[in-house]
């Protein structure tokens, strides 16, 4: 009889070991705290979390109440410092986590200096960032910003220092970076100017059979008399053959021009 029960017993506490559920949220500390929404476990006794740990260390947060406060403040974190919470509940419920946005990394960066080189390299220097994101180079061509590259961020709140070399087309160029995170809204610098020394650019023949030739490398984009790009590429030609009779419009250095596809 007693081993029976003592069967009964182990098998009881095995089951109520695996009985549990995990929620993990992994990011980067952002100087916020988490706020968790704790329904009553579904038998009705209890409350459905019963434990938080944030980089594998139990927390002291309260949890058995009907919400509560996951509190960073103890860990001696530092805005930026990655972390993983886990939120272990009974598995006949789940709590939600009310905010957890606040551990996503988010565009905190303020330009400090930005500067185009004579030998063509974009180099920006930030500070404030908050979590590592990407930085998106653009630049203005034809009358609108395109990307020209990605540089990946440090996401330190102290001074950064970053480099891209750069395609300046001739004449005045502009080029600018920006960040877009969790909220999908982007954070735009201010536009860097910079004379190049880059010849103006011709291209020919006007009515092409093959190919459209360039006096000299660019970016290009070739557009049908609908708007749909076509092709796009860098380069002294354009290889043709393969689209429809009729009119193109053609953008490469920092003009657009049209020319016949014959």
């Amino acid at each position: 009889m007693k081993r029976l029960f003592f069967v009964l017993l182990i098998s009881l506490f095995a089951l109520q070991v695996s009985a549990t559920g995990v929620i993990v949220l992994e990011g980067h500390y952002q100087g916020k705290n988490l706020y968790v929404q704790n329904p009553f476990a579904g038998s009705g006794v209890g409350f459905c979390t019963f434990e938080v740990t944030i980089n594998g260390e139990v927390t002291t947060d309260e949890v058995n109440s009907s919400a509560f406060e996951i509190d960073f403040a103890n860990f001696q974190l530092k805005v930026g410092d990655p972390v993983i919470v886990k939120i272990k509940h009974k598995d006949d419920c789940r709590p939600k986590v009310l905010n957890p946005e606040v551990l996503k990394p988010k565009s905190t960066f303020e330009i400090v200096t930005m500067k185009i080189s004579k030998e063509g390299n974009f180099d920006w220097t930030t500070k404030s960032e908050t979590g590592k994101l990407t930085f998106i180079v653009e630049q203005f061509r034809w009358n609108k910003w395109i990307k020209v590259g990605e540089v990946d961020g440090n996401g330190t709140t102290n001074e950064n220092s970053y480099q891209f070399k750069i395609t300046p087309h001739s004449g005045e160029n502009k080029f600018r970076v920006k960040q877009i995170d969790y909220s999908g809204k982007p954070r735009y610098s201010q536009a860097s100017r910079y004379i190049s020394t880059v010849g103006e650019i011709s291209f020919s023949p006007i009515k092409a059979k093959t190919e459209v030739i360039f006096t000299g490398e660019t970016l290009f984009e070739v557009y049908d008399s609908y708007g749909n790009i076509v092709k796009k590429g860098f380069g002294e030609k354009v290889d043709v053959t393969n689209l429809k009779k009729g009119i193109y419009y053609l953008n490469y250095d920092n003009k657009t021009d049209t020319f016949v596809k014959k």
